[in-house]
């Protein structure tokens, strides 16, 4: 009986160590080069003057040629890779589709380039339905990696302590006694528990030898029409963003990772950091604490909740600092309703704080740019942007984020078309309709503040 005893107590630590108060080794990851050549890709939305909405998108045909000029190997790290909630309409495809055959036609003409996804298991509801589009990639010869989530830490520990120590013990399998939460057919209440943890490997990623490139969006049909940012980086910053993707590729299972070959070359124009987990939210807080008076912030989210970069916005607006927020209404998702949590309470705190917020023109698809532009009056600005909401959740070393921060001249191409982009969002310009006011979606109920910050501290929201 003592040893039974001493059997289960050192697994229940070994468990809880392994999720609530560790992080896997290798995350949390932050370093810099020099580059010459950056660019920025935009896709965005808008209704012309006619009520007509239009889309104009640019990062995954540039992602396509990024797979199509690997000469050796590809590693890519995407968090949705399915049709769940596809339904086809103005601006909507299957994007799913094409990312697939993108990499089966690479293995199929070059089968010499070694191709590594990293994925989310979500896209199998936790091992509930197949994947055809795994199963096709397996099929081609690409190395598939599920991210092994519970290695993560838990933002959710109300409910994840008990889970980790009850059902949790028990793994997960195909069943069909639910109905599966994000789209069509059944899921096991095994897989569905498992989603109620709220963790992720949220990162969109790409790398080959030549480039890489740091993206907002994801290769999901349901998300094909969404508005979202991306950087683009030719010559150097390959080396590290694959340090960073080993630790994801070790603690999931791949022990004796590749050694790859990188074609980097020393630059000078820009300084490129690539950031994950915590250090998303260090280096934001660290350009807004650093900002002199008069400097200028541009900020487009999709969610926003975090308390530090909220306190360090508010620090910058006071001191002087121009600072813009346009966020997403956080009223639709794949065709159900949203209740405009938490973008509106924070909306509410902001205006309330003199700082001028506006809405995405949403109509049914999301605002998903994550993009933060910092310009100092020295003459250097910082573009940042990646898979990290500014919530706890996205930047508290919970799920597996990652993003890039670019520093370069103001007058740089980067810089300058950011500043281009978000002054004919935030104006409607040439009678297109990007933004509306902040009265057109404000909530100041005292009670919806409380359940989105309760949401925030406790990890009990979806955000």
């Amino acid at each position: 009986m003592r040893k039974t005893l001493l059997f289960l107590t050192m697994l229940t630590c070994n468990r809880l160590n392994a999720g609530i108060f560790s992080q896997p080794e290798g995350m949390n990851f932050r370093d810099m080069v020099r580059v010459d050549d950056v660019r920025l890709l935009i896709d965005e939305c808008w209704v012309d003057a006619d009520g007509v909405r239009h889309v104009r998108q640019e990062i995954f045909s540039e992602l396509h040629n990024l797979i199509q000029r690997a000469d050796q190997f590809l590693v890519l790290d995407m968090f949705l890779i399915n049709n769940f909630g596809y339904q086809p309409g103005e601006g909507y495809y299957p994007l799913s589709d094409e990312f697939t055959q993108w990499l089966v036609e690479k293995r199929r003409v070059r089968p010499d380039v070694e191709i590594i996804l990293i994925t989310d298991p979500i896209n199998t509801v936790y091992g509930s339905v197949r994947s055809p589009h795994f199963e096709a990639l397996r099929r081609a010869g690409v190395t598939v990696v599920l991210t092994d989530l519970n290695k993560l830490p838990d933002s959710n520990p109300l409910y994840s302590i008990p889970w980790r120590l009850s059902f949790g013990l028990l793994g997960v399998a195909p069943g069909s006694l639910l109905p599966n939460p994000l789209g069509e057919g059944r899921v096991s209440v095994r897989s569905f528990l498992k989603l109620l943890n709220m963790k992720a490997n949220h990162r969109k990623t790409a790398l080959s030898e030549k480039e890489l490139m740091m993206m907002s969006a994801n290769p999901h049909s349901g998300s094909s029409a969404h508005w979202n940012s991306a950087l683009h980086v030719r010559g150097g910053g390959m080396a590290m963003l694959y340090e960073s993707e080993r630790a994801v590729l070790r603690f999931s299972g791949m022990c004796n990772t590749p050694d790859f070959d990188f074609n980097e070359q020393v630059g000078a124009r820009f300084k490129v950091e690539i950031l994950t987990e915590g250090r998303i939210r260090e280096r934001v807080v660290e350009l807004l604490d650093t900002l002199e008076c008069g400097g200028r912030v541009d900020l487009s989210l999709f969610y926003f909740s975090d308390v530090d970069i909220f306190a360090a916005l508010l620090r910058a607006h006071r001191r002087g600092c121009f600072v813009r927020i346009l966020l997403d209404p956080n009223k639709d998702a794949f065709g159900h309703a949203k209740n405009g949590i938490p973008n509106r309470q924070t909306a509410a705190s902001l205006h309330e704080s003199g700082i001028p917020v506006r809405w995405a023109n949403t109509t049914g698809e999301q605002f998903h740019v994550k993009m933060l532009y910092v310009e100092s009056l020295s003459g250097a600005a910082t573009l940042l942007t990646g898979s990290a909401n500014f919530t706890r959740r996205n930047v508290g070393n919970y799920n597996a984020e990652s993003a890039l921060a670019v520093t370069g001249p103001v007058d740089s191409e980067p810089m300058s078309r950011e500043r281009r982009v978000f002054q004919r969002w935030w104006n409607n310009e040439n009678e297109r309709c990007y933004s509306c006011d902040y009265q057109q979606y404000a909530d100041e109920n005292p009670l919806r503040r409380l359940q989105a910050w309760l949401q925030e501290i406790s990890g009990l929201g979806s955000f």
